[in-house]
């Protein structure tokens, strides 16, 4: 069952609507060389379950490396919002505390997914 939410960045420039297929206790957080400095656990959404609703001009994208994963920010106040997956390109993972109503504190211990053996570096470091 899918549930209606809400996430802002933090000066409200940026405002995305998302349909939650998955409960937000299932939030992870990833140790790839990115991930593990911003520490933002993040929730899973297929990409037609995500609409901006205002601010999409405020946005900036962050890409590296083989560019699957393009992270996207508020240019005003420098939020994290969303991802498009590495892991899964049909997705974003949005961020969890960025969504309304919701405080990752209450949801801890929040588990971590191993990013750093990410199964495309493998596949590129064979070639």
């Amino acid at each position: 069952m899918k549930s209606a939410a809400k996430i802002t960045c933090h000066c409200g420039a940026v405002e995305l609507a998302v349909q939650l297929s998955e409960d937000v206790s299932n939030a992870a957080r990833c140790d790839c060389t990115y991930c593990r400095r911003r520490g933002t656990p993040t929730v899973s959404v297929p990409l037609d379950d995500l609409t901006i609703v205002k601010g999409k001009d405020n946005l900036t994208r962050y890409t590296w490396g083989t560019h699957t994963a393009k992270h996207y920010f508020c240019k005003t106040c420098g939020i994290y919002t969303h991802h498009q997956r590495r892991s899964d390109p049909r997705e974003y993972g949005v961020n969890m505390g960025a969504i309304e109503g919701v405080n990752p504190k209450e949801y801890e211990p929040i588990g971590w997914h191993d990013g750093v053996n990410h199964p495309s570096d493998a596949k590129r470091d064979q070639t």
